[in-house]
């Protein structure tokens, strides 16, 4: 089962993966423009181009499922000059000998590419399917030529069935992954179906690539040896509880600082890493479904366990964000226990409380 909706994700993640790259090339030295969203994040005219593409594609292959998605049209339907500089990139994509995209819809007009991105603007919850993406996790760092992730995910009535994120700066060949050690060609493609195991692609302009299969992680013979991963820039994470988590399980503070949240579960499903804790300062704080969906699955298909700071399953089917679930610890799945016993004592979570 999923083998349509596999391929289609793949295809997908893979056209707006190479059109990130394409802007971020020809705006070289100048920089990738940006502009600030209502709550103050940042965002590029690659987030726009890519969710425009992905949406288009996904509508067309399953006109049925509903989409969930980080970007509106607010500021391209107030400015005509920001559309079309969109619309250059997104109308360019399906150009090229990659016969592969014809399986794939692209937009007919600037109208036709805002209301792609505007179905987006679901409010999630216990709808049978539901496409979860984020066309650009990590802006800020997109911005700055580091790590960032096209994201996309197919829940259905609440469960993560397939997912495939596109990492275009990702590079494999030194390990662990950081920021700073970034890949001179598209990167890769990660994907997995629910109790599939996970598999990576090269991302390429010519098709789909050969599949490479992801190793499940062995059992973990000492916690001192893991290595955790968090962003140190996050105003939201209690950095010195994190601290405190490593220093009880034997590690160095501070961790490998990774700031996309979907680049950390990549981090820990194929590039080195063992660990995430994310400890947040305020009891009210939850995040968005789009951070979490599909890198999840990933790092579960390779051997881990994943769950909030009570130790309950991430729970996809309560809106736009994880309402149900407070923080991440995402560990080997042989040792997660122990590690979420040492993060519930520093944290003073009681599990048997409600939030």
């Amino acid at each position: 089962m999923y083998e349509k909706e596999l391929r289609i994700a793949e295809l997908t993640v893979q056209r707006a993966a190479i059109i990130t790259k394409k802007i971020i090339a020809s705006f070289g030295d100048n920089g990738v423009h940006t502009m600030e969203k209502g709550d103050e994040t940042p965002v590029t005219i690659g987030d726009f181009a890519a969710q425009a593409s992905m949406i288009t594609a996904l509508h067309a292959a399953f006109p049925d499922d509903m989409f969930l998605a980080e970007e509106t049209t607010s500021m391209l339907r107030k400015d005509q000059t920001l559309a079309e500089k969109v619309w250059l990139f997104v109308s360019a994509a399906g150009a090229g000998d990659d016969r592969s995209q014809d399986e794939l819809a692209t937009p007919q007009s600037i109208e036709e590419m805002l209301d792609a991105i505007d179905l987006g603007q679901g409010q999630g919850g216990r709808n049978d399917r539901i496409w979860c993406l984020d066309p650009i996790d990590g802006t800020a760092t997109f911005m700055k030529g580091q790590q960032y992730a096209v994201c996309l995910c197919l829940v259905e009535k609440g469960e993560q069935k397939v997912a495939c994120l596109g990492m275009p700066h990702l590079s494999l060949g030194v390990l662990p992954i950081s920021e700073s050690c970034v890949s001179s060609t598209y990167g890769y493609l990660a994907s997995a179906i629910k109790g599939q195991g996970a598999h990576l692609r090269r991302i390429s302009p010519t098709g789909l690539k050969p599949l490479e299969p992801v190793k499940v992680r062995e059992r973990p013979t000492d916690l001192s040896k893991l290595r955790n991963v968090e962003a140190l820039a996050s105003k939201n994470m209690d950095h010195e509880k994190n601290c405190l988590v490593e220093g009880r399980l034997g590690l160095t503070w501070p961790s490998v600082d990774i700031w996309s949240q979907q680049m950390k579960y990549i981090s820990i499903a194929v590039g080195g890493h063992d660990l995430m804790v994310r400890i947040p300062i305020k009891s009210s704080h939850r995040t968005a479904i789009w951070d979490h969906a599909g890198g999840s699955l990933l790092v579960q298909e390779t051997g881990c366990k994943h769950t909030d700071l009570r130790g309950r399953d991430l729970d996809f089917r309560a809106g736009k964000r994880l309402y149900n679930n407070f923080g991440d610890v995402v560990a080997p799945a042989a040792v997660h226990d122990q590690v979420l016993r040492i993060v519930q004592e520093v944290a003073q979570i009681d599990p048997t409380k409600p939030l």
